[in-house]
């Protein structure tokens, strides 16, 4: 039924190839208005919590445990902020952008550049077999995993655990190695991480100098752990569910992989809002261009985004038990799919 759905929206499209250009124009164009209006919107509620917190941990750190959570919502939310500066979508001045998004993401523990620069790459390869590695969750095929050695295939395993994936790493990407150049990276990369450094050193020491370096780390520690796991997790499952394609080189075609190699993730709207709205990742692919708060109005307003099929809350879970792609029939699959059909097949 998906793949009827998404055959019937790629025909509707093809019919004109230029018509989902035309479509997507009337929502590329940033609000000046409501751009600033979802900063304080976020920011503001952000910083608000952290002296709720910080009241609250004098009594009751589990009330303090529970503001965090709300707190590392709003982090999500400022995250894709940040992401919609990176993309030029915030704001129509480049400039204005780069400035609002390197204070956004220094509280994320992001730097501007270099995140971004890795995240055009995801954009321009994203579904590419072939192109593999940069901005994307490691995966392999069935034929590249059975190639491996022993050693490599616990590894690659360990790698894929949702514990590791989504309960140690994220935490240790934003944190720890984003603080460090990479021998590879450009000019414009390293000046990214070292003023995203300075910019976390005069928010970390301020904290530290107003509250004390326990209160802070007890505060700080649970918010970013929460919002990078969230993150994490939001990016993996917009290209990692079931019905998701990945094609060859040859075989890869920019709106079809908007369209069908991005989840249309349905969340309740609370979620919804303080996702930013990313759910409609297929909308946000077919044109990165659209601020955030566009792209539900795009997929609505739009008889031909209708049959797509959206990923609810509950399936996307179980997302997190796909680890291989099997190229012989065109879909992720666990590990324990991968024992009972391809590697039981082949003994």
């Amino acid at each position: 039924m998906i793949i009827l759905t998404c055959l019937i929206v790629m025909g509707q499209l093809q019919k004109d190839n230029s018509k989902w250009m035309e479509v997507i124009s009337g929502y590329n164009k940033p609000d000046t208005g409501k751009s600033i209006w979802q900063i304080v919107n976020s920011l503001g509620p952000y910083l608000l919590l952290w002296v709720a917190m910080y009241f609250t941990i004098q009594f009751s750190y589990l009330l303090t445990l529970g503001l965090a959570v709300i707190a590392a919502g709003f982090l999500v939310r400022i995250f894709i902020i940040f992401h919609d500066c990176g993309h030029g979508s915030l704001f129509r001045n480049k400039k204005a952008n780069k400035i609002v998004g390197t204070l956004l993401g220094s509280l994320s523990f992001t730097p501007y550049d270099r995140w971004h620069l890795d995240h055009a790459i995801h954009h321009k390869t994203v579904g590419n077999l072939d192109k593999r590695g940069s901005g994307d969750v490691w995966t392999l095929t069935v034929e590249e995993y059975e190639k491996l050695s022993r050693n490599k295939k616990i590894f690659y395993r360990l790698y894929r655990n949702p514990i590791i994936l989504f309960a140690v790493a994220p935490f240790f990407l934003f944190v720890i190695w984003f603080r460090f150049p990479s021998r590879g990276m450009g000019k414009s990369e390293r000046n990214s991480v070292y003023i995203s450094n300075l910019i976390i050193l005069l928010f970390c020491s301020t904290g530290i100098l107003l509250m004390g370096w326990k209160a802070f780390l007890m505060i700080q520690v649970p918010v970013i752990y929460v919002a990078t796991v969230s993150g994490v997790w939001l990016f993996y499952v917009q290209h990692q569910f079931e019905d998701v394609i990945w094609t060859r080189q040859e075989d890869w075609d920019y709106l079809k992989m908007a369209l069908e190699g991005s989840s249309f993730l349905k969340f309740p709207r609370l979620l919804q809002w303080f996702s930013g709205n990313i759910g409609y990742h297929h909308i946000h692919h077919l044109s990165p261009k659209i601020p955030n708060y566009n792209l539900e109005r795009c997929h609505k307003e739009n008889q031909m985004f209708s049959e797509i099929t959206p990923l609810t809350f509950i399936p996307s879970i179980r997302t997190m038990a796909l680890r291989l792609w099997n190229e012989q029939t065109g879909r992720l699959i666990s590990f324990k799919q991968y024992r009972n059909t391809v590697a039981y097949g082949k003994e």
